[in-house]
C-alpha cells in the first residue's frame, strides 16, 4: 500500500523555492530567503569551531601534565579522567555511526537499480518508505549504502577506509575528521553546479548534524565538569596558575560555543524555521558564556566547602530536571528507550544552562528555569560566604569573598541581559517583545487539509504554538470544525512569513509524522532513512522533496491506522 501523504515537505535549506508568499506590508530583508548555499562565513565558522576544539583539549592535557610534574597526583588523575572518559564515549558513538553508514548491504544493488529505473521512468514520481517490513525511520524500503559512492567502492579501498577510520578513532580524532569532511563537502557544494551541488550540500548538512550532536555530548561530559573542577582547585588552594586559567577559560568558551553552534545547525536543517544569523549566534554565545560562568563559579565555591552536599545537590537537581523533561513528553528519538536516554543527557545539560527540547510555551519554561537557577546560585554562594571561615582555617580577606559574590551576580546579570537581547532583537522568528500573536484570520481545518492549499507547510502539519484553538461557543456561526483566530497584538510585528513549499518534481514520502522543532527531522536522526534518502536523491533526475505524513482529517487517520 503506497504511503498517502499530504504533509509538509521537509528538505535541506538548499531546496527552498526562490519565491515567497506575497505580503501586504514590507518585511525585514532576511525573511525571504532564496536558495541557501555554502558561504565563506560558514567555512570560517567551522574553522573557528575547530580552533575552539583544539584549544579546549590541548589546554586540558597540558594542565594534566603540569599537575603530574608538580606531583599533584589527585589533580592530575581527575583532570585526565575528565578528558579521556568523555572522549572515548564520543569516539565509540562516532565509530558506530561510521560502521552503519559505510556497511554495504546485500539489498543495496537491487534497491539502487530499482530507484534508478523508477526515476528514469517518470520525472514526477513518488518514492515511498511505507510497507517495507522494517521498523524505524519511516520503515525505509531497503538498506541502502551511505554517501560513499553508492556501494561500488573496490574491496581494497573499503579495507583501507576501515583501517583509516579505526586509526582516526583510536587517536581520538573523530571530531577533527568530521569537521574536515564537512569543510570538504561544503567547498565541493560551492564549486559544483546542480545537481552535484545539491547532493554535496545534503551530505554536508548530515555531517554537520552528526558533529553537532557529538560535540554537544562531549562538551557537557568533559568541558562542564572540567570547568567546575579547575575552579574548585583554584578556590581551594587560593591561587590561580596560568594553565588553570587557560584551561577553565577554554572549557567555558567550548560550552557556550557548542550550544550556539548546535542551535544554528538545527535551524539550518529545517525548512520550517528561518536560519539563525551569525550576529544572533554571537549574542547567544555571550548569553551562555556569562550564565554558565556564573553557574560554574557558584558550584565551585560551594564545592570547596561542602563536597558531600555538593554531590547530593547535583544529583537532586539532575533528577528533578530529568523528570521535568520526561513529563514534557519530548519527541527526539525513534524509540522509547532512546528517548529516555536522551532525556537523561539533557538533564545533565540542565545542570548548567537552558536547552529547549519541546515546542510551545518556551518563554514560560525558560522563565521557570531561570528563576530556579537564580535561586540556586544565590543559595550556593550565600552558603559558601557564611561557612567559608570554618572550612578554611587560614581564613581569607573579606574583600576576596565580596569579589567572588560580585562576580557571580554580575556574570549572571550580563548573561540574562544578552538573553533578552537575543529574544527581543535577534531571534530568527522576529522580535519577541509582543509576547505572541492572537487572531487575524480564520482558517477552517478543511482548507488546512486540502492538498491544493497554498498555506505554509507547518500549518498543514500542525498549528503553530502562537495560535489559539476555539471551540464550542467561541465558533463563528456558519463555520464547521475547529478554527484558528489570529490577530496581532497592539505594537506587535506580524508573524514571520513562511516559504511556499515546492510542489513539482519527485517526492520522497515518509510514513512518519514530522517531528516538531526543536527536534531533528527523522531523516537526520535515523541513519537507515538517511541512507535511503541519499540514494534516492542521487538517482532522481531532479532533487526530490521530502514529505512527512500529516494526520489532518479523520479519514486520513483511519487510513493510516489500518497500516500501523
Amino acid at each position: 500500500m503506497a504511503a498517502k501523504s499530504d504533509g509538509a515537505p521537509a528538505s535541506p535549506r538548499n531546496e527552498i523555492p526562490p519565491e515567497c508568499p506575497a505580503r501586504s506590508e514590507p518585511a525585514p530583508p532576511e525573511r525571504c530567503v532564496s536558495e541557501h548555499r555554502y558561504s565563506l562565513q560558514d567555512f570560517c565558522w567551522t574553522l573557528c569551531v575547530l580552533l575552539v576544539f583544539f584549544s579546549d583539549g590541548a589546554s586540558d592535557l597540558w594542565l594534566a601534565a603540569d599537575y603530574y610534574l608538580r606531583r599533584e597526583y589527585w589533580c592530575f588523575a581527575l583532570t585526565l579522567v575528565f578528558v579521556i572518559v568523555p572522549s572515548v564515549v564520543v569516539q565509540v558513538l562516532s565509530f558506530r555511526w561510521f560502521a552503519y553508514d559505510f556497511t554495504e548491504s546485500v539489498e543495496s544493488g537491487t534497491a539502487a537499480a530499482a530507484v534508478v529505473a523508477a526515476a528514469a521512468g517518470a520525472e514526477g514520481g513518488d518514492f515511498s518508505t511505507k510497507d517495507s517490513g522494517e521498523w524505524g525511520a519511516g520503515r525505509a524500503a531497503a538498506v541502502l549504502p551511505g554517501p560513499t559512492g553508492g556501494g561500488r567502492v573496490r574491496g581494497c579501498c573499503r579495507a583501507f577506509m576501515w583501517v583509516f577510520q579505526a586509526l582516526i578513532h583510536i587517536l581520538q580524532l573523530a571530531q577533527v575528521w568530521r569537521y574536515v569532511h564537512a569543510l570538504y563537502l561544503g567547498v565541493q557544494s560551492r564549486w559544483h553546479g546542480d545537481p552535484e551541488r545539491r547532493h554535496y550540500y545534503w551530505r554536508m548538512m548530515f555531517e554537520s548534524a552528526d558533529i553537532s550532536m557529538l560535540r554537544l555530548l562531549e562538551s557537557f561530559l568533559k568541558s562542564a565538569p572540567q570547568l567546575v573542577l579547575q575552579l574548585s582547585i583554584m578556590i581551594h588552594t587560593s591561587q590561580v596558575l596560568p594553565l588553570q586559567g587557560i584551561s577553565a577559560s577554554a572549557s567555558l568558551l567550548s560550552l557556550a560555543w557548542m550550544i550556539s553552534s548546535y542551535q544554528k545547525v538545527l535551524r539550518d536543517s529545517r525548512d520550517d524555521k528561518l536560519p539563525m544569523t551569525y550576529k544572533a549566534v554571537m549574542v547567544q554565545i555571550l548569553w551562555h558564556l556569562f550564565t554558565i560562568g556564573a553557574r560554574a563559579l557558584a558550584f565551585a565555591l560551594f564545592a570547596s566547602v561542602f563536597q558531600l552536599y555538593f554531590g547530593i545537590f547535583i544529583m537532586a537537581h539532575w533528577c528533578i530536571m530529568t523528570f521535568w523533561i520526561i513529563q514534557g513528553e519530548t519527541d527526539f528519538c525513534m524509540s522509547k528507550w532512546e528517548e529516555i536516554i536522551y532525556n537523561m543527557m539533557v538533564g545533565i545539560v540542565y545542570i548548567f544552562c537552558w536547552f529547549s527540547v519541546r515546542e510551545g510555551r518556551t518563554r514560560c519554561r525558560l522563565l521557570i528555569y531561570s528563576l530556579t537557577v537564580f535561586v540556586e546560585n544565590v543559595a550556593l554562594t550565600a552558603a559558601w560566604f557564611m561557612y567559608r571561615g570554618a572550612a578554611e582555617r587560614h581564613g581569607g580577606p573579606d574583600f576576596y569573598a565580596v569579589v567572588m559574590v560580585c562576580i557571580v551576580a554580575s556574570s549572571y546579570a550580563l548573561g540574562t541581559f544578552f538573553m533578552f537581547v537575543y529574544y527581543c532583537l535577534l531571534h530568527p522568528d522576529g522580535s519577541m517583545s509582543g509576547w505572541g500573536y492572537i487572531a487575524e484570520k480564520e482558517v477552517p481545518v478543511e482548507v488546512l487539509a486540502s492538498p491544493t492549499s497554498s498555506l505554509p507547510p507547518d500549518l498543514i502539519g500542525s498549528p503553530p504554538r502562537t495560535l489559539q484553538r476555539t471551540k464550542g461557543l467561541d465558533r463563528e456561526p456558519g463555520v464547521d470544525g475547529d478554527v484558528f483566530k489570529v490577530r496581532p497584538l497592539r505594537g506587535a510585528k506580524p508573524p514571520v512569513p513562511h516559504l511556499k513549499p515546492r510542489t513539482e518534481g519527485p517526492v520522497i514520502r515518509i510514513d512518519l509524522p514530522r517531528k516538531l522543532y526543536p527536534a531533528w527531522d527523522a531523516h537526520y536522526i535515523d541513519r537507515r532513512l538517511r541512507k535511503t534518502i541519499l540514494v534516492l536523491e542521487s538517482a532522481a533526475p531532479v532533487t526530490p522533496r521530502i514529505q512527512y505524513r500529516c494526520l489532518s482529517t479523520a479519514k486520513e487517520v483511519m487510513e493510516y491506522e489500518t497500516t500501523v
